[in-house]
């Protein structure tokens, strides 16, 4: 039986002045999914979300909520929950009354209470906001959305403003909290690993447009373009030639994954290289120029004097190493084709060589 999606975006358009803000974003979710809209600063995720909200009327396009096309509706009649970036509480309100404000019945205080609850603030109901810390802040907020149990959730940057440790702790709350509600939620983020993390859908945005949505898992490991390949994590970007399952560039042949003819770009995790000692054999002849321990693992960046940018490999923490060392670069895994042709200033490596006046190490 075929789901009947929540929140249908088709077209949507949106310009302030002669910068255009979002052209043409398409996007489906349905319900009970949390999907996670990824992007940098200034790509149009947090209009989006307000569009979304009623907050801001589109010029072309149109957003149905359950099948009704909600695009004129102002933001009062849509109800849509929403918990802003920087949480929005009235600070001469408690708790309590934080979440009681916008519901209405004789039982609005204890649909407050429950909701207060059931993110784990039952017991700060008389505390004001300047008495919490941001993630007790970031709480209230998500049980103030909750409380009139809407169709839809929206989540700008919630948790940017936490520490790193806090943020992890939290947003994994968050999501378990959205699950046992079964609330459909939509996420705005920058950062790659809580959108990894938290959603079950995830899109990436760039200027304005959605390059690609699908499971995190699948966006990551099967990119379709050259900046979703990066932005993504790490990648290295190998021109070369396609001969059906596997590609032909200068680090040899790279098996793909999915067949591909002719000229070809493809995209290889940092995970998918290896290091070698240089006496052996399996790729080419390079030099380590820089290497960063993380404790769990090891990066490393490898000059390879015929190329133009620098390869990137993940390696074990117990790599042996250094920086100035020569290495071969293998090849372990398979790389994805990418059908688009590179965005500016995402320039693919490995294109050819450094060029007359370039220095190179080692020489």
């Amino acid at each position: 039986m075929e789901r009947t999606p929540r929140l249908v975006l088709e077209g949507i358009s949106k310009g302030f002045g002669r910068t255009q803000v979002l052209e043409g974003v398409d996007l489906v979710v349905f319900p009970q999914e949390i999907v996670a809209i990824l992007g940098p600063s200034g790509c149009g995720k947090t209009t989006l979300l307000r569009v979304v909200a009623g907050l801001e009327t589109p010029e072309e396009g149109r957003v149905s909520l359950d099948g009704t096309d909600i695009s004129a509706w102002p933001p009062e009649k849509r109800g849509i929950g929403f918990v802003f970036q920087d949480y929005a509480l009235f600070p001469h309100l408690t708790v309590w009354g934080n979440v009681a404000f916008g519901l209405r019945g004789r039982d609005r205080w204890e649909r407050a209470r429950r909701a207060l609850e059931r993110v784990g603030m039952g017991g700060f109901l008389q505390r004001r906001p300047g008495e919490l810390s941001g993630g007790e802040q970031q709480r209230v907020a998500l049980a103030r959305a909750l409380a009139p149990e809407p169709p839809l959730l929206l989540l700008d940057e919630p948790f940017s403003s936490l520490d790193a440790e806090l943020r992890a702790s939290t947003r994994a709350e968050v999501r378990q909290i959205l699950k046992e509600t079964r609330t459909t939620a939509l996420l705005v983020t920058h950062d790659q690993e809580e959108a990894l993390s938290f959603a079950d859908k995830l899109g990436v945005m760039r200027e304005g447009r959605i390059e690609q949505v699908g499971p995190p898992e699948e966006v990551y490991l099967r990119p379709k373009t050259p900046f979703v390949a990066r932005f993504l994590g790490r990648a290295n970007l190998l021109s070369g030639e396609g001969c059906g399952r596997y590609a032909e560039t200068v680090l040899g042949r790279v098996p793909v994954t999915e067949p591909v003819q002719g000229p070809v770009v493809v995209a290889l995790r940092p995970e998918a290289l290896r290091l070698r000692p240089p006496q052996g054999e399996g790729g080419p002849l390079g030099q380590v120029v820089a290497r960063e321990f993380k404790g769990h693992d090891l990066t490393y960046r490898v000059c390879l004097p015929s190329v133009a940018e620098d390869v990137v490999v993940q390696e074990g923490p117990e790599s042996p190493f250094r920086v100035g060392e020569w290495v071969r670069v293998a090849v372990a895994g398979a790389g994805v084709p990418l059908r688009a042709t590179p965005h500016p200033g995402v320039r693919p490596s490995f294109l050819g060589s450094r060029g007359p006046g370039v220095a190179r190490l080692g020489t």
